[in-house]
């Protein structure tokens, strides 16, 4: 390791954190990384699977499904208990920290019953709840590491990150966040500590908490790197890096050794899942090194992002192609009729009709006549939006200047990444050629403005086949 790499923020996920043996080879590698680097910050996930018993429990208490809510509380005590007994050896500190869950457990109860009362679960309510899990999985961390002799404390981000009142998806306010976390982290740091801090959430400037969106834990890690400033920051996850596509489907998927910080955007944009879609952001804006690690397999270097390909590999035609995603469970809607040429605003309208239902569209695609706009959005979405945009364009549809809405059959989102597909020619004949080998039918089509993406909409019943079949294209 470099002498002058002095700060390093590593972030884990829940199932790096999942039970007693994931926090054991998480101390192993906190430990290790301490004789290579001056200054660690820890920033880790809820357990696996707690975050969605939290919220289902909210949910539950707004139904006055009390029964369900007891059962969800007793199996997130079973958890975190079992994975204190396990990964803990001192007595003292064991009991020291599951007094300090139960605590946190009573908060739950408090909460669900407020709820309940209520009969209804707002946001701000979500985050309270959602909040308890990382603040769970802290204290055992920093438990663990004080077990093994490695100095630590745990910290609650809500000291750290300060948000707006945007609750479950709460923008950072920077120049304070940059103020918090330097203050506290910095005097963690002189103490010889290792600041273990919860993911994902934050709070306003009158201390409320917020959260910062699901699987956000990656975003906290990105921001608390980007305002210290670190040195690098490293996402350790249950994959050896950004893969080639997702290796449920594709048998020889392999592990991208190095990728540019647009790529790895746009896959996370489109439905991988190593990387939460807002992390690149304060990294790249900071210059800051980012790694992508296996916590089960720390040998492996895992996918380095990068600003920029090399020169020395910018000509290299056979290597444009870096990786296949999808996204699965979207409906293509079609805004359809001849009275919409030349009309200026209908675009406007019919995407304001869809924003109206907080529907996010992942493609849209338009004819060159201008006689029908047509855009992806998720199944769930689909009937919502449906019923805003008829209303919306409703006097249009009685005159018929619109023939109507229409809904597609499932469809899969089909995005080939790689920097330079959009313009270096070829690249789409082959991956249209190949997909007509498999008598594969495209729906859409999208080319992505950056020159990084080129996306295909095709069946749902196609689509492990398709990703199968582009794979292949891959050198």
């Amino acid at each position: 390791m470099e002498s002058n790499h002095k700060t390093l923020v590593m972030k884990f996920g829940g199932t790096s954190v999942g039970d007693a043996n994931a926090m054991k080879a998480v101390k192993s590698i906190v430990s290790y990384e301490r004789t290579n680097w001056k200054e660690i910050a820890v920033v880790i996930s809820a357990l696996a699977g707690v975050t969605n018993l939290l919220i289902d429990s909210a949910m539950a208490a707004a139904q006055g499904d009390m029964n369900r809510v007891d059962s969800n509380i007793e199996t997130i005590r079973l958890k975190h208990h079992s994975t204190i007994n396990n990964a803990l050896e001192n007595p003292d500190r064991r009991q020291q920290i599951i007094r300090q869950i139960d605590q946190i457990l009573a908060e739950l109860t408090s909460l669900t019953g407020a709820i309940q009362v209520l009969g209804e679960t707002t946001p701000r309510a979500l985050d309270a709840v959602a909040s308890l899990g990382e603040k769970m999985s802290v204290r055992i961390l920093s438990a663990v590491l004080e077990d093994n002799e490695i100095p630590s404390t745990f910290i609650e981000a809500t000291q750290l990150i300060q948000t707006n009142n945007n609750f479950q998806n709460a923008h950072p306010d920077l120049p304070e966040t940059t103020i918090k976390t330097r203050n506290i982290l910095r005097e963690c740091f002189e103490q010889g500590k290792i600041p273990i801090i919860t993911g994902f959430i934050a709070a306003t400037a009158d201390g409320i908490t917020t959260t910062i969106g699901r699987g956000g834990s990656d975003y906290s890690a990105a921001l608390i790197g980007s305002v210290l400033p670190a040195d690098e920051v490293w996402i350790w996850t249950d994959v050896n890096g950004v893969m080639t596509a997702d290796p449920r489907i594709v048998s020889n998927a392999r592990t991208i050794s190095e990728i540019t910080y647009a790529e790895v955007a746009e896959l996370a944009y489109y439905g991988a899942k190593v990387l939460h879609p807002k992390t690149v952001r304060p990294i790249l804006e900071s210059g800051i090194e980012l790694r992508i690690r296996n916590t089960f397999n720390p040998n492996s270097p895992g996918t380095r992002l990068i600003a920029n390909v090399p020169e020395s590999r910018q000509s290299d035609k056979d290597k444009v192609i870096k990786s296949v995603t999808t996204i699965r469970n979207q409906n293509l809607i079609t805004v359809e009729g001849r009275g919409m040429l030349g009309v200026p605003g209908v675009a406007a309208r019919a995407f304001a009709a869809v924003a109206a239902t907080n529907t996010s569209v992942p493609l849209i695609t338009q004819s060159s006549s201008e006689q029908s706009i047509c855009f992806a959005v998720p199944n769930d979405s689909t009937q919502p939006v449906l019923t805003s945009l008829e209303k919306e364009f409703s006097q249009e549809i009685t005159e018929q200047d619109i023939d109507g809405v229409f809904s597609s059959d499932p469809v899969s989102i089909i995005t080939i990444v790689g920097l330079g597909t959009r313009n270096t020619p070829g690249i789409a004949g082959k991956i249209f050629s190949k997909l007509g080998d498999e008598n594969i039918n495209v729906l859409a089509i999208a080319h992505g403005s950056s020159d990084v993406s080129i996306s295909v909409v095709i069946g749902s019943e196609d689509d492990s086949r398709a990703v199968i079949a582009l794979h292949s294209l891959i050198n």
